[in-house]
């Protein structure tokens, strides 16, 4: 396999498990796991994000790396919309708390406007 060929394989997959990951955000909203449901749209997003920076050559091993070059050479250059470049750093945000925070709640509301927009992402 060619290192252009791994490259496409290996984007091909984060861009498989985005769309795995926002499947499971639909079923973690539907059961009333609105923490779950957060957590795996940021995760959809997250590997969203990683496949594009990949397919530009560009690789991180920490989620800040990913955040930040999303915000600064992706959002900040217009191409692709600030709402997006916002939805991404509040579901940073919430999946953090969600995650690492006792007692942090999230409402269907909430979870359904985000997870709306993450499946246009």
């Amino acid at each position: 396999m060619t290192e252009t060929e791994a490259k496409a394989e290996a984007v091909r997959h984060w861009w498989d498990k985005a769309h795995e990951s926002l499947d499971a955000a639909r079923r973690e909203l539907a059961a009333g796991a609105h923490a779950f449901a957060v957590n795996r749209a940021y995760y959809a997003l997250f590997y969203a994000v990683s496949a594009l920076l990949l397919q530009e050559g560009r690789r991180f091993r920490k989620h800040s790396g990913v955040r930040a070059a999303l915000n600064r050479e992706i959002i900040k250059t217009g191409r692709i919309g600030r709402k997006f470049g916002d939805l991404y750093n509040e579901l940073f945000d919430d999946r953090h708390a969600g995650d690492y925070i006792a007692f942090t709640k999230f409402d269907a509301p909430m979870c359904r406007r985000r997870l709306k927009l993450a499946k246009s992402f």
